[in-house]
């Protein structure tokens, strides 16, 4: 097995990267992709795999000098970074496109060897040689990962001297003009792109092998963009020099073209043998490094995980390697591998450039010592999914889908590492910003988005009250349950990570639950109404219990009159315990000249009612007591006219009240007895008149069911409900 022995940048990251990048597709296709796109057409089609490639290599050496890399490659690097779900997923799609690239690799090389050697070309042929090949190296590399990699110092020679034989060659293909754009019979330019793609992919070789470097901070950017940039040069050079050396016609129906037109062939056989078993090395050695690093972290089973020798070496996963290799090798055709392995790719690096992003956008920590500019991330995912939707849209959507598959399993596994991931200062940083664009913004009257504080109590029925917080706020109103506990002996205060409270009722309703000491009810509540909130996010609502039998509390009153001068809106809700919400059917508005601002504050609270789940299939009704003897039909064209933007069936009844002189609550009382919810508005009345108020309503609420009491700020539009003065 391997000695502990820990490599640098040229044998550790350049050379395993170069080898790879230079391999079959160089030698194979690159003739192939010229005489089907042109010069100019190949000359993009380069240019544009090496964006992806060096955005890629770019954010993934920005964030390897940032963090501390382990073994895994870009597995760890995204694990660490965006977190287990994602980096997983993406550790999983990258570990079996690289175990496909070793059947790539080995069917180029058995396509050369066989007709080099005149052992036949059919599809059966093929796949023994590959099979061969892959049993040799798999065998090598369990002997010595460093042997291995010594041996690559030797292709790296043979590839120089191969393209040194390619350039002094000579043709007899020499063409009349250079072929700049694709002719007329040439393959789609998409099928050329996803046929080459491969060619670039060979840069996380090295930084695959990152568990055994020296120093990875530095080894991974150099190695890197080293091998990126030797590998551009290398490709525009070569295909300028087959656009001006061989015929379009024979470019694309000649794959072995190199060896034909080099000064020395066997030179170019030397370097295609050399490059496509070293690049499948690098898939062998840097493949199972991938599964172990994900089975370490549990994502993976942990028989893949365990290491033989005193280097670790991942003999069970390098099995596995070997068996995902040999499906690919039975597929045994070039073309087809090539297209499956760019999804896979480009996929990968397309969350690794999104990865240095968010990272290098919102997380205060990142601070690589290899910096590069933000956008370049950004760059480099968009290319990634733009090359995707254009290659195949079907395969993109197809590709996508199994990610996400394997992200929502890997979150429902929860597995926890002992790192933070980026999201959370993603979020930190969108609510930041949210917070600030908040804050500038004007208060708009018209506008109410609920900022409820509510205090539930503890009791059998605190769920329904929850509940109906939850409702009354909307889909994006903010519901925050605060728990007092008495203490009159005014100890210490909670902790802070004490004070969240955390329980699957909040979660399921997506309530905040937060719990303090008190020395007094009544001044916990007018504390917290005072002083909780910041900019942007300022509670605009206090609901609770309705109080019975605190009509003659001095402390409660004095409690309302600050909530009443801070400018809350105050809900209180009357629970009738027995009949609970009903059946969520029936839901009565009632309506007089006093609601100026309180009915408009009843138009919000039904349009969220109306939206919610348990109640979207209720009926509503407006009742409004018309004490002047206006004409019904005014008043039911106004109030309908307030009412049309709910966008349901709203009854409106309207209680002529002129003769007869009922007092309200009677009318409510005999209209409401059967109502899941009646919601009512509290009139302005002097403090003093507090406790008559209070015992009034308790009788109320002994005659119909559940009531919700409304108490509008002055942040509400008046809707002038006295119809009298205008007739």
């Amino acid at each position: 097995m391997a000695e502990g022995k820990k490599f640098g940048t040229f044998e550790g990251v350049f050379t395993p990267s170069i080898l790879t990048i230079l391999g079959v597709i160089m030698y194979m296709r690159l003739g192939w992709v010229v005489g089907n796109a042109g010069l100019l057409g190949a000359i993009v089609i380069i240019v544009l795999a090496h964006v992806i490639a060096v955005t890629t290599g770019l954010s993934v050496s920005s964030i390897a000098t940032d963090k501390k890399i382990g073994a895994g490659g870009i597995y760890y690097v995204l694990s660490r970074s965006m977190g287990i779900p994602i980096g997983g997923s993406i550790g999983i799609a990258l570990y079996v496109g690289t175990s496909l690239s070793i059947a790539l690799y080995l069917i180029g090389f058995a396509e050369s060897f066989n007709d080099y050697f005149g052992f036949g070309l059919a599809i059966n042929d093929i796949r023994l040689t590959g099979t061969l090949a892959l049993v040799g190296l798999t065998i090598l590399a369990l002997i010595s990962t460093s042997l291995a990699l010594k041996t690559q110092f030797l292709i790296l020679a043979a590839i120089i001297i191969s393209l040194i034989a390619v350039f002094f060659g000579t043709s007899n293909f020499q063409p009349e003009t250079v072929q700049l754009l694709a002719p007329r019979h040439a393959v789609s330019m998409e099928v050329v792109f996803a046929i080459f793609f491969p060619a670039v992919t060979g840069f996380t070789a090295g930084i695959a092998m990152s568990g055994d470097l020296k120093d990875p901070k530095n080894s991974i950017p150099k190695g890197t963009l080293m091998a990126i940039g030797v590998g551009l040069v290398v490709y525009i050079g070569l295909a300028v020099f087959l656009a001006n050396t061989v015929t379009t016609d024979v470019l694309i129906s000649d794959y072995n073209i190199l060896m034909k037109i080099a000064l020395f062939s066997p030179a170019v056989v030397a370097g295609i043998w050399g490059a496509t078993l070293s690049s499948a090395i690098g898939g062998i050695l840097g493949g199972p490094r991938i599964l172990q690093a994900m089975s370490i972290d549990k994502i993976t089973p942990k028989i893949f995980g365990k290491g033989n020798g005193e280097n670790n070496e991942p003999v069970n996963a390098l099995l596995l390697v070997f068996i995902i290799a040999q499906a690919g090798i039975l597929i045994g055709e070039l073309d087809v591998i090539a297209r499956i392995v760019s999804m896979f790719y480009i996929t990968a690096y397309g969350f690794i450039n999104i990865s240095f992003f968010l990272e290098s956008w919102a997380n205060p920590d990142f601070q690589p010592t290899f910096k590069i500019r933000r956008w370049i991330g950004l760059l480099g995912f968009m290319a990634c999914f733009g090359v995707m939707f254009k290659l195949d849209t079907l395969a993109m959507f197809g590709a996508l889908i199994v990610i996400g598959g394997l992200y929502f399993w890997l979150q429902r596994k929860e597995v926890k590492l002992q790192t933070n991931d980026v999201w959370q200062s993603v979020w930190e940083n969108v609510v930041n910003k949210g917070l600030k664009k908040i804050d500038e913004q004007q208060v708009e009257k018209s506008n109410w988005n609920p900022n409820i504080i509510l205090f539930s109590g503890q009791s059998d029925h605190q769920s329904y009250l929850l509940q109906l917080g939850k409702t009354v706020s909307g889909r994006t109103g903010i519901v925050t349950n605060f728990k007092l506990i008495l203490d009159t002996s005014n100890s210490q205060p909670l902790k802070k990570s004490e004070q969240i409270v955390k329980s699957e009722a909040f979660k399921e309703l997506g309530i905040f639950g937060r719990q303090i000491k008190v020395s007094n009810i009544y001044d916990g509540i007018t504390t917290i109404a005072s002083a909780f909130g910041f900019s942007g996010v300022e509670p605009n609502t206090i609901m609770m219990g309705w109080p019975k039998g605190l009509e003659n509390s001095k402390e409660y009153s004095k409690m309302t009159q600050t909530l009443l001068y801070l400018d809350y809106n105050l809900l209180y809700l009357d629970f009738d315990k027995k009949a609970k919400f009903g059946t969520y059917d029936t839901v009565d508005f009632w309506w007089r000249e006093t609601d100026s601002k309180n009915a408009e504050m009843m138009l919000n609270i039904a349009r969220f009612i109306i939206a919610s789940p348990r109640w979207n299939n209720t009926s509503i009704r407006v009742l409004f007591v018309n004490n002047n003897n206006v004409d019904k039909k005014i008043i039911h064209t106004k109030i309908y006219k307030l009412v049309e933007d709910l966008r349901v069936n709203v009854e409106i009844i309207i209680i002529n009240n002129a003769v007869e002189q009922k007092p309200f609550y009677n009318l409510i009382e005999e209209k409401s007895k059967v109502t899941d919810l009646t919601i009512i508005g509290i009139p302005n009345y002097q403090i003093e008149k507090q406790a008559e108020f209070v015992l009034k309503t308790n009788h109320l609420f002994e005659t119909i069911g559940s009531t919700l009491l409304v108490k509008a700020s002055n942040n509400f539009n008046v809707l002038d409900l006295d119809f009298a003065k205008r007739n």
